[in-house]
């Protein structure tokens, strides 16, 4: 299959680089030039633009940091023009409810087609190819994609034919995992205020209650930071926005993502901005756990 991919980030990069090892032509382009270059190097073709790169693929995947720069590489750079009808634009990003709305008006008005399919998963994951694609859209542009999906996950959910269902859920998920490393780090603060080792309460707690592989991978995070963040609590912050964004769309309320506002907005002026989501949460909790 012939895919264009826009957005090399972290994320970006092990994707394209996981559809070149499963044998499809590539096509990449990225605002910094680094990323494709290395990307070129193990086959992929770089493109000048996004409106070239449009142009040269079957599925035309964006995965770009947030609203603001799919204004910039969609919206302001010829691409709509640029998309083949015969196309589908598969948005992988994590982007606001409202945004992917914009998106699926602007190709229905152009009988272009456009699939949401946001991704769950940091960027080891994506590297393993065992992410977990939400996907909606037209039942026909669905099928399409299916072939450049397999080599990038294991597992996909089909939630609705309006792509915004899929970045809505993607904003949902996001939030869960904000409300478990939240309690999970209230919860640390708590055992080692009672003298209980953290990874202990974890091991014992996790054993008897949950027994989830994922509860387990965060609490590694908080407990053994990485040296390089995975995900930053500024991109956890941006996410929390769009959540209570689309909430308010919808007139509907969410009390607890309100409270975590407030503190990733704590967390910003404490200036971890670019620490690791679950380890800047962390440290908030431990911030407000002591007494005088």
């Amino acid at each position: 299959m012939k895919i264009a991919f826009l957005g090399l980030g972290k994320m970006g990069s092990s994707m394209a680089r996981r559809l070149l090892e499963a044998g499809h032509g590539v096509t990449v382009w990225n605002r910094s030039p680094k990323p494709a270059e290395a990307l070129a190097a193990a086959g992929a073709r770089v493109a000048a633009s996004p409106a070239e790169a449009a142009r040269s693929g079957e599925a035309v995947c964006t995965m770009l940091f947030d609203d603001a720069a799919h204004e910039d590489v969609l919206f302001r750079s010829g691409f709509f023009d640029a998309l083949p009808s015969t196309a589908v634009h598969v948005s992988m990003s994590t982007i606001s409810a409202a945004l992917s709305e914009r998106l699926a008006a602007e190709h229905a008005r152009r009988n272009q087609q456009f699939v949401a399919a946001p991704v769950f998963g940091r960027p080891n994951v994506a590297e393993q190819g065992r992410l977990w694609i939400v996907v909606a859209g037209p039942d026909a542009a669905v099928t399409r994609i299916r072939p450049m999906l397999d080599p990038l996950s294991r597992g996909v959910s089909v939630v609705g034919s309006e792509p915004r269902q899929a970045h809505a859920l993607k904003l949902g998920g996001n939030f869960l995992i904000s409300a478990m490393i939240h309690s999970l780090g209230e919860a640390f603060v708590y055992a080692e205020a009672q003298g209980i080792p953290p990874e202990t309460f974890f091991e014992t707690v996790n054993s008897a209650l949950f027994q989830s592989p994922f509860y387990a991978a965060y609490a590694g995070v908080m407990l053994h930071p990485p040296e390089q963040p995975g995900a930053t609590i500024e991109l956890g912050a941006k996410d929390l926005r769009l959540l209570r964004a689309a909430a308010a769309d919808r007139n509907t309320r969410l009390s607890l993502a309100d409270s975590m506002a407030e503190i990733f907005s704590q967390a910003r002026d404490a200036g971890l901005s670019n620490e690791d989501w679950a380890v800047g949460q962390y440290r908030m909790a431990q911030r407000r756990g002591p007494r005088a």
